[in-house]
């Protein structure tokens, strides 16, 4: 029964956190699409295309890749491995690391979120083309991150080890 609902915490929790990422990519990139659809000068190009290499770099290769990717997929398969009713229920919170983390991840998971949240009331009173440009880049950052989750899943539910740290405390590490 536990190996039931260890796995079953895990599939919640994995596509918890990639719903929530593809429904972001699903509501932004109809607004970027609507950017380039309007014409852009060379100016509005050079900038957009600045955008999209940083979000890139960034979002998806330093953001995703090189951190959340990684603790997600750690967290998961801890999920996985040791599982709790609580821990299971709210499967996509706890891969992402807002409750049974380190002080640090809870900070980081907390702080990224109230970031978010106001980048995205700042970014909806921008308008067209300089909203679509920056949700471009967010959709290809966001594109990046789904990319670099799955991959790091695999990797820690597939392997006998995988390096990174779930970031839990200590007492529950066992």
């Amino acid at each position: 029964m536990q190996r039931f609902v260890g796995n079953l915490g895990a599939v919640w929790g994995a596509l918890g956190v990639f719903g929530l990422l593809l429904f972001a990519i699903y509501r932004l990139a109809p607004r970027a699409v609507e950017a380039y659809d309007g014409g852009l000068s060379t100016g509005h190009w050079l900038i957009a295309a600045v955008v999209c290499i940083f979000m890139a770099y960034a979002e998806g290769y330093r953001g995703f890749q090189t951190r959340f990717s990684p603790r997600t997929a750690a967290r998961i398969r801890h999920l996985r491995d040791r599982p709790r009713a609580l821990h299971t229920l709210l499967g996509p919170l706890f891969a992402m690391g807002y409750f049974h983390a380190t002080k640090r991840t809870k900070i980081v998971a907390y702080s990224l979120t109230l970031g978010i949240l106001t980048l995205v009331i700042l970014v909806h009173r921008l308008g067209q083309p300089w909203r679509g440009i920056i949700d471009a880049g967010v959709v290809i950052g966001l594109g990046w991150g789904v990319l670099s989750l799955a991959a790091s899943l695999y990797s820690a539910l597939t392997r006998d080890t995988y390096a990174p740290s779930p970031e839990v405390p200590e007492s529950l590490s066992e």
